[in-house]
């Protein structure tokens, strides 16, 4: 694939000459889209290192803003949809048709939560925020993701009080879901050979937003596990202050929001089947499978045996396990 047929995030042509010169100063790798730099402990490609300085420098938070922060391919998707849902429930409430008119059927989750470092401060230092909030009220909150390690996100959250949710995922399960993902926007056979390389990029810790272990452990003692679906969905609505009532779970409130935000039912929508992202990736390389231990039909047991031993060591201590 062509340069100028990437992803613009991970492309060359969006850095300003002062950001030129910090990278000279940088750490630097490659992996198989190209040039990686290592900024404040994180790799980055270059048009993202230079998103991740915009938003550093111009982002002004708000008390009531929430932040949506992942692992590359950790359930972001779901994780957007789900808060989109939760937040917007209440404006689609009908009894005939609670669903009627609901953004997720006419929006990707990425369109709706757009990313700072890869949507927003990619295309400008100052973009036009206004239209990101869970409605057309000015007291809705805005909606905004990540993939940055906390410690670079706070540089730009300024001391906001800001509500952060962050989601993690196995690394193993989230290599093979990379690799799928890569190989299909990159129009490539998904080979041993990619899969291998990934892997190698993986376990040095050489990885776009990576090292894995360092940005997993930066947002661990605020972070939720989602291994009880309606307990955690609850607990995210109490968390980013719109609780269910009473009568909403009666009715089966907490249900309705699973299901429209499972994977089947988002791969379903026709905007995900047709539709494309502002970096003209096609919606529907972000839903596959979605399934725990996956990464067995794919890597080998010392592959597996080698990533274990790895994160048993980075995450020593930490009281976070896989």
């Amino acid at each position: 694939m062509a340069d100028n047929e990437l992803p613009m995030n991970v492309r060359e042509d969006k850095v300003s000459e002062e950001t030129k010169k910090l990278i000279s100063s940088l750490p630097k790798d490659k992996d198989c889209h190209g040039n990686l730099c290592k900024y404040q402990g994180c790799w980055y490609y270059y048009n993202t290192l230079q998103a991740v300085i915009n938003f550093q420098k111009h982002f002004q938070p708000q008390d009531t803003d929430i932040i949506l922060a992942s692992s590359p391919k950790s359930g972001t998707t779901w994780l957007k949809a789900l808060t989109v849902a939760l937040l917007e429930r209440s404006k689609h409430d009908d009894d005939d048709d609670p669903l009627n008119h609901h953004p997720l059927l006419s929006d990707n989750p990425h369109g709706l939560v757009p990313f700072f470092e890869n949507n927003l401060y990619l295309k400008s230092s100052t973009p036009d925020l206004t239209k990101y909030s869970s409605s057309s009220s000015s007291s809705s909150p805005r909606l905004f993701a990540t993939h940055m390690p906390l410690h670079t996100l706070k540089e730009g959250l300024k001391g906001s009080p800001c509500k952060i949710v962050f989601m993690c995922r196995n690394a193993k399960d989230a290599l093979i879901s990379l690799w799928y993902f890569r190989c299909k926007y990159q129009k490539l056979e998904a080979t041993r050979s990619i899969l291998e390389s990934m892997f190698e990029s993986l376990c040095r810790g050489a990885t776009f937003y990576g090292p894995f272990w360092d940005q997993i452990l930066s947002y661990w003692r605020g972070s939720l596990k989602i291994r009880e679906p309606c307990a955690q969905l609850k607990r995210l609505a109490e968390f980013l202050g719109c609780p269910f009532t009473e009568e909403e779970e009666e009715k089966g409130g907490v249900n309705k929001i699973l299901e429209l935000c499972s994977l089947g039912s988002l791969s379903d929508m026709e905007i995900n089947k047709t539709g494309k992202n502002v970096n003209g990736v096609d919606y529907k390389f972000y839903f596959r499978k979605g399934e725990v231990g996956d990464s067995r039909n794919h890597l080998t047991p010392e592959m597996e045996r080698r990533i274990d031993m790895i994160f048993e060591e980075k995450l020593r201590g930490s009281g976070l396990s896989f």
